[in-house]
């Protein structure tokens, strides 16, 4: 069968998504390999950092668990409960404690009501069927050559895509947040604390910029595709 891929996606959208992601991942993986060989100086795994952030902020308490695997550390606001992966909790380094000062910043974002978190958080009904629809709409635009079902699939992928942009401030946010609530809590003694922990927090809020630029290339492909039928 006859394969074909349209020259303006390949050039402007496939090709630079390979790269950037795949830049971005070496990036993330070397600087995390890097600082998961630096103890921090408490000599305290991520678990207890965790534990001691909320000892010593002004944070609310709320569980902590563990869960399967690298770098699967993620705030659970609906069930409200922090869940730490196993090399995050057990690891005493420098990269462990970035990571859980990191989830805990979500934490205080939604104690403090924060504006960001409102704004993303008011779009994530739409995202329940967004995808779906913009990808179904999509494909049957294309296939059928039906420009005004295209539109319609635009529209869902833009709420995707807008998604994907206030992600980054909140991402970004939480970082900053949990560098200070490890300051708060006395936790950093060290340049090497500091340090590994930037690099750590900002490795990983590029992820989150990689995924929106990847998402609008893929939105402004689609919206040439539109004008180009219309």
């Amino acid at each position: 069968m006859f394969f074909y891929i349209d020259p303006v996606y390949f050039w402007y959208v496939f090709i630079p998504v390979l790269i950037i992601s795949i830049g971005v991942q070496i990036y993330l993986k070397n600087t995390h390999a890097k600082w998961s060989k630096v103890a921090n100086s408490e000599h305290a795994p991520g678990m207890v950092v965790a534990k001691q952030i909320f000892n010593g902020t002004s944070l609310q308490t709320i569980p902590l668990e563990r869960v399967p695997g690298n770098l699967t550390d993620h705030f659970d606001p609906g069930a409200n409960v922090v869940r730490l992966s196993d090399s995050t909790a057990k690891q005493t380094s420098v990269a462990a404690m970035a990571v859980a000062a990191h989830e805990l910043g979500h934490v205080q974002q939604y104690q403090d009501g924060s504006a960001m978190i409102k704004a993303r958080g008011f779009l994530l009904p739409a995202l329940k069927f967004s995808p779906t629809l913009s990808y179904i709409a999509l494909f049957l635009g294309f296939f059928f050559n039906m420009t005004g079902l295209i539109w319609v699939g635009i529209f869902f992928f833009a709420l995707m895509v807008l998604f994907s942009l206030l992600t980054i401030p909140v991402e970004f946010n939480a970082s900053n947040r949990g560098l200070r609530l490890l300051e708060e809590a006395g936790l950093m003694h060290t340049d090497e604390d500091r340090k590994g922990s930037r690099a750590m927090l900002r490795a990983a809020g590029l992820t989150y910029v990689a995924a929106a630029v990847t998402s609008i290339l893929q939105l402004l492909y689609y919206i040439s595709v539109a004008q180009r039928r219309s």
